[in-house]
């Protein structure tokens, strides 16, 4: 599965795309949890000490803010789904 990088969590990860090999059924919380096994630094950054994803994190899923899928987190990809993580972004 690719997964695209945006902002400062391309400098964590070294590139701006990944691909993952993950099984069928993969839940978007475990696609999470892969990508940090792969890079432990993103952990902080992506979830809360709760385990949470923070709230100024988005990861999409074909374009929809994966919160708000039915299941949240614990919605199924497929293995076509385009993933897209981005951290919270400011500007003037």
């Amino acid at each position: 599965m690719k997964v695209n990088f945006y902002a400062t969590l391309r400098q964590i990860v070294g590139s701006k795309m990944k691909e993952l090999p993950l099984p069928n059924g993969t839940t978007i919380r475990q696609l999470i949890e892969a990508v940090i096994s792969d890079y432990p630094a993103l952990g902080p950054v992506l979830f809360d000490e709760k385990g949470q994803l923070h709230g100024h994190v988005h990861v999409f899923i074909n374009g929809r803010d994966a919160p708000y899928l039915h299941g949240g987190l614990e919605a199924t990809l497929a293995p076509d789904d385009t993933v897209d993580i981005f951290p919270a972004t400011g500007g003037g």
